[in-house]
């Protein structure tokens, strides 16, 4: 018999919540992480606005000695990892040897880390680049850094394929998880707020350059015109479900189905691969669409892109078939960071049976969807689909049910 992975800890650094806690509230309550850009001098920049974590010092959740070898990002996913094995009741030292590994996803790596060092070899010389810049900005640096605090050393792994990383992230930890690991902790966690991070974000042509955080990133709204960057994500604990179940755990829900998929070459006139992804996860959790209570959309804000997504779910679902939310209208979108993000929601949505809402948007009727906006919708929920898209043609969708 094939394993069940489920989610038994959480660990969340949002920009409108530090902790699962604080996150969930804020997201109920439609309260907003996006305003001007703090961690640099954004004034000379075409877009000015993003979702940064509030009140995160990192020395007063690691040891000293990890500060000068790490990133933000990496310092956001360490505590995060803390948290989230916390919130399992899970100690590492108590699994056998190679029991539990670690799979994130980055699509930045770490980012300011990079310019710092970079900076200090052009303007000072090489022996003042850090010997830490060997690893501290390389993409699987958040995996091995906490795999080497916590001791995971069963398998291990990156995603790197932008916003859709996370959940195939996620889909990859359920693998090892199926293929006998009994732990592994999984998500993503992103922080590419610098100048040189910011540059490398402008070329994509997709950031809001609106300067009014109530208008700036507005998906399915007719005023679409870009996304607001952000930083942070999740990481989710999986476990066998049987070995959850032997330990007395409490278990937020399962992860049920998986699908993955990448469009084609733009002008070849086939249709992008989104529904298809929506389709084959819903199949590889033998769910039909009825089954599914809540959509947590991709939300890109760009009016090609939105115009996909809306009829990718009209297509599965039925015109206004299904609810749709996208609380990271109040976040930004966190890259690798936002599918993992979203998945925590959806599954703190089923356990609370409150869909979240999707803020400053009036949408488009013609998009025909049910998308939740002003206030939460209070409503029971037993499953949910998590979409989401990375620039350059990645497709996934994964979906999440109760624990029963």
């Amino acid at each position: 018999m094939t394993a069940s992975a489920v989610v038994t800890g959480l660990g969340i650094a949002a920009p409108n919540g530090l902790g699962a806690a604080d996150y969930w509230a804020a997201t109920r309550a439609g309260r907003s992480g996006i305003g001007q850009v703090t961690r640099f001098d954004p004034t000379t920049y075409p877009a000015r606005l993003a979702g940064e974590v509030p009140g995160f010092v990192a020395a007063d959740h690691l040891p000293g000695r990890l500060l000068p070898q790490t990133d933000h990002m990496t310092r956001l996913a360490l505590v995060s990892a803390d948290w989230a094995l916390l919130d399992a009741g899970i100690r590492p030292d108590d699994l056998p040897e190679f029991a539990a590994g670690v799979v994130t996803a980055s699509s930045a790596g770490g980012f300011e880390f990079g310019q710092n060092e970079l900076r200090a070899l052009w303007s000072k010389g090489s022996q003042y680049v850090s010997a830490y810049q060997s690893f501290a900005w390389f993409y699987a640096v958040n995996t091995g850094q906490i795999s080497i605090r916590h001791g995971l050393r069963g398998p291990s792994g990156v995603l790197v394929s932008d916003q859709a990383g996370g959940l195939d992230a996620i889909a990859q930890a359920r693998r090892q998880i199926r293929r006998g690991s009994q732990v592994i902790v999984s998500g993503g966690v992103e922080a590419a707020i610098c100048p040189w991070g910011w540059v490398a974000q402008l070329t994509s042509g997709r950031l809001s350059t609106d300067d009014d955080p109530a208008t700036a990133y507005r998906p399915f709204d007719a005023g679409a015109s870009g996304h607001v960057a952000g930083e942070g994500g999740a990481l989710l604990v999986l476990e066998d479900a049987r070995a959850a179940r032997a330990r007395g755990a409490r278990v937020y829900g399962r992860i049920a189905g998986y699908g993955t998929t990448f469009d084609p070459r733009p002008g070849s006139g086939r249709e992008p691969g989104l529904r298809r992804a929506i389709e084959i996860a819903l199949r590889d959790a033998e769910l039909t669409p009825g089954d599914i209570d809540v959509v947590f959309a991709d939300a890109a804000a760009v009016p090609e892109l939105d115009d996909i997504e809306a009829r990718a779910l009209t297509e599965v679902f039925g015109p206004r078939g299904v609810p749709v939310t996208a609380p990271k209208s109040m976040t930004g979108r966190l890259n690798s960071g936002a599918g993992p993000l979203d998945v925590a929601a959806a599954l703190l949505a089923i356990r609370d049976g409150a869909i979240p809402p999707t803020i400053n948007v009036s949408p488009r009727a013609d998009y025909d969807l049910d998308l939740v906006t002003g206030e939460e919708r209070v409503t029971p929920l037993r499953s949910a689909l998590v979409v989401a898209r990375g620039f350059g043609g990645f497709n996934s969708a994964l979906v999440v049910t109760d624990a029963h």
